[in-house]
């Protein structure tokens, strides 16, 4: 990929779960607008390493680190290691998620929070850690990647929809501090796209319960991420892209 803009040029982004669709369609983004990008992930090892070699290749800077979020010791390590190799961490991007399917009376303690360390646990723990910088720089971003779920309860399961919820909670608290700091805190709600591992079900079969009768696809999360992370005035907002799902 070539770089095509220079929006985010001197600044450093955190992206994880970049090994993910959704993860690498934001770190591309935000590469071609200039941004040194951090590719956390806990697993898929070689598609992350892939898309730094790909960014390099187009001119831009990505460099990939291993962070198992279950772990609460994981958050301040990756962004330790992200700050010493690419420098202070001014756009962070909340995307790892974990959603393994269940029904209610089938979802143990281990798996409640498991899910909840991973999407919402290690989020909070990383935006503690990046915050400090942010406010003494006078600006920052930070982005939480949630779901349609929270507000309709989705089909993943309780535990799923349970720790999106909570993203959005926390949004609002950070946003509300952190605004006469320069600092935008959002979230982004997608539903049901392609390319993620995620999906509970045939694609074919999924896509008919929504209304433009399709799929997402990465790329149109990531252009609505990098919209949002570029807006100095949008913060303390949660902004749904699910085809039609879910009308607010």
């Amino acid at each position: 990929m070539t770089q095509t803009s220079s929006s985010f040029a001197g600044q450093v982004a955190l992206v994880t779960g970049a090994s993910g669709g959704i993860g690498g369609a934001i770190a591309r983004r935000l590469s071609a607008h200039g941004a040194a990008v951090a590719l956390g992930y806990s697993h898929g090892r070689q598609a992350a390493e892939s898309l730094a070699a790909e960014i390099e290749a187009g001119g831009g800077r990505a460099v990939a680190f291993a962070a198992d979020l279950a772990d609460p010791a994981a958050p301040a390590r990756l962004v330790r290691d992200v700050e010493e190799r690419l420098g202070s961490i001014g756009i962070l991007v909340n995307n790892a998620g974990l959603g393994r399917t269940l029904q209610f009376d089938a979802i143990s303690v281990e798996d409640f929070d498991t899910t909840l360390a991973v999407n919402l646990r290690a989020p909070f723990l990383l935006a503690q850690r990046v915050v400090p910088a942010m406010r003494e720089r006078g600006a920052g971003r930070i982005l939480f990647v949630s779901s349609v779920a929270a507000f309709t309860g989705g089909i993943v399961g309780a535990h799923y929809a349970a720790s999106k919820a909570g993203l959005h909670g926390l949004t609002h608290y950070l946003a509300t501090l952190l605004a006469a700091h320069g600092i935008t805190v959002n979230a982004l709600a997608p539903a049901l796209v392609a390319e993620t591992g995620m999906l509970p079900g045939a694609a074919d079969e999924l896509a008919e319960r929504i209304p433009v009768g399709r799929l997402g696809r990465p790329g149109e999360v990531a252009d609505l991420a990098v919209a949002i992370l570029r807006n100095g005035y949008m913060t303390n907002q949660v902004v749904s892209l699910d085809g039609g799902l879910h009308p607010r």
